[in-house]
């Protein structure tokens, strides 16, 4: 996603496609030595029961102040994710509770580190916690599939980088200076999401093109590029898009924080946050953060190799999962039919079905919790991949409703795969905090046919709440949402650059399908930041009609949208329906709609 430069930087070249073909260089096997972590396990189950608690295997190393060479560990787990975007290596690093002098923890692909301690101070680094793009010259666009949550920083210089593009989510973070979001030498950068964090500094953007923080609070914000959202956010910019494109909303309708592992003494156990309406600031500003907890010996902890076979028992056993580092291929549907469900994964878990199968499906109940892992569609085509509550679900969730936090779905890119529907909403009031549903563009198995992908997110239930929706590359509609009374905070999309030509984009008498389609039917939606680009690489004479389309009726109301043509690649005639000048030339300049109706 190419940017103009930002103010009183040098002009930079233009950005290789990323379509560019990257290889994967991660080692699947840990390295012999590194720390384990062992979670105290239940009391023995059952016969023929299977047990909670356990060993989390060799890819999550936790580490406590002690610790020799921790330097030296996080270097080697560094050097083996740094550039292994398509590999099969997932690590997660956790840090007991106390203080750490003189780290500098790189992060690469397929990385978590996270604090150990109930809030963030309780782990406290005085060093980093980075991620930069020296890996792709500069180029922070393809910095996905890793994450930082629950910990202190004091950064070595006053100042932390966090150059990420999607899913790297930064949550429950206290920087204790400011936060630079751009690459060294402020190169092309395409994030990103902020939740529950305090920086005491100013945030520093630069490059990034946008960004969504949530429930946070910051010391200031220094610029912004094309979309920059906030909800909830202490210290946020004054509302003023387009120019400064800031879209800035008091508070955030519903939220509840992501699930996470913590140590109380010497037992492990999982936090769950407990929901806020209307929320602002962080959950744990004025001490221990509100919710429950639970045992790890309730959780069923998976490991690789594992199948949807014994998921589903440990799950109709009434264990909860938690998904250790790794790949898992699953010959039939994960079902998760009991409420108060949770669903967590540890350094970026990967659910791969198999012979057309749905990764995942949650029954129509109460309080569901799904959080923290990749599905990646199989070679042969699935009808879905994730469908939250069956087809016609009607119950009401609104005291306590499913959540999706940080899952992500991909189709090809690490090999071919298909999808018809990657992400089905059927259950009322769900929260989907922060996705990126993705078609790859570049990579392994990538092609108009070889990845078919049609539509990415579908939304049939109603209340449902989407914020810090990514959705990106579908062969045709990106978001199509039914049901009513829906919401969006942030939403940024880029079409598929790999259509052949303007007939393989049609719709009926439509010049292309809406990034964002709100239907006919619906009488009741509203949004807030939303953001569709165009970069039709392969046939730049292709038009797309616009990058939203909704129906004309007074309960359906969108504020800052925007399209922009990738330099001139393809060109969007309207913004939404037959609304908005049409991009032009190879300006990379965004139109904007600041209403709609």
């Amino acid at each position: 996603m190419p940017t103009p430069p930002t103010a009183g930087s040098a002009p930079r070249a233009p950005r290789p496609s990323r379509r560019s073909v990257l290889a994967a260089m991660a080692a699947a096997v840990p390295a012999a030595g590194l720390p384990v972590l062992s979670g105290r396990a239940s009391a023995a189950p059952a016969a023929g029961a299977l047990p909670g608690g356990g060993d989390l295997g060799p890819n999550v190393l936790v580490f406590d102040p002690a610790t020799p060479n921790i330097q030296g560990t996080l270097d080697e787990i560094f050097k083996r994710q740094e550039s292994a975007q398509f590999g099969e290596g997932r690590f997660a690093l956790l840090f007991k509770p106390g203080t750490y002098r003189g780290l500098n923890a790189q992060i690469g692909f397929y990385t978590s580190i996270a604090g150990l301690g109930l809030s963030p101070g309780d782990t406290t680094f005085h060093g980093d916690v980075t991620v930069d793009a020296g890996w792709f010259n500069g180029n922070a666009t393809q910095n996905f599939w890793r994450s930082a949550e629950n910990l202190t920083l004091h950064p070595v210089n006053g100042t932390n980088r966090w150059a990420v593009a999607q899913a790297a989510p930064f949550r429950r973070m206290h920087i204790k200076g400011g936060l630079n979001l751009a690459p060294d030498g402020y190169g092309w950068a395409s994030g990103g999401y902020i939740a529950d964090s305090r920086i005491d500094g100013s945030v520093a953007p630069y490059s990034q093109q946008q960004w969504y923080t949530r429930d946070s609070s910051v010391g200031g914000w220094s610029n912004a590029v094309w979309n920059m959202v906030f909800s909830g956010v202490e210290g946020a910019p004054a509302q003023s898009f387009p120019d400064p494109p800031y879209t800035t909303l008091d508070t955030t309708p519903v939220s509840r924080e992501k699930p996470f592992l913590y140590l109380d003494g010497a037992d492990y156990k999982v936090f769950l946050p407990e929901k806020r309406t209307n929320a602002r600031g962080t959950t744990w500003g004025s001490g221990t953060p509100r919710g429950e907890s639970l045992p790890l010996g309730q959780f069923y902890v998976a490991k690789p190799g594992v199948d949807a076979a014994t998921l589903n028992a440990a799950l109709a056993q009434g264990l909860n999962l938690l998904l250790t580092p790794g790949i898992y291929h699953l010959g039939r549907p994960v079902e998760v039919r009991r409420p108060n469900t949770v669903v967590l994964g540890l350094g970026y878990p990967t659910l791969v079905p198999e012979n057309g199968a749905t990764a995942m499906k949650v029954a129509d109940v109460d309080g569901v919790r799904l959080a923290g892992f990749l599905i990646d569609a199989g070679p042969v085509n699935s009808a879905t991949l994730l469908e939250v509550g069956p087809e016609g679900a009607s119950d009401d969730h609104a005291a306590n409703p499913t959540t999706v936090q940080d899952v992500f779905i991909r189709i090809g890119g690490a090999g071919p795969g298909k999808a018809t529907t990657s992400m089905v909403i059927n259950s009322n009031h769900t929260l989907i905090d922060h996705t990126w549903v993705w078609r790859a563009d570049h990579g392994d198995g990538v092609g108009w046919e070889t990845n078919r992908a049609d539509y990415g997110v579908r939304v049939n239930g109603d209340d449902v709440l989407a914020t810090g929706l990514f959705v990106e590359h579908f062969n045709k509609y990106d978001v199509e949402w039914r049901g009513e009374r829906g919401r969006t905070v942030f939403f940024q999309n880029e079409k598929a650059y790999d259509a052949p030509n303007q007939a393989a984009i049609q719709n009926g008498d439509i010049k292309g399908y809406a990034a964002y389609k709100i239907a006919d039917g619906v009488t009741t939606h509203e949004g807030w930041g939303l953001g569709s680009y165009c970069y039709y690489n392969v046939d730049p004479t292709i038009r797309q009609e616009h990058g939203f389309q909704a129906p004309a009726k007074p309960g359906v109301k969108l504020h800052h949208l925007l399209v922009v043509s990738l330099g001139g690649k393809g060109q969007y005639e309207h913004v939404i329906n037959s609304i908005g000048a049409p991009t032009s030339g190879t300006s990379t300049v965004p139109s904007t709609v600041v209403s709609y109706p």
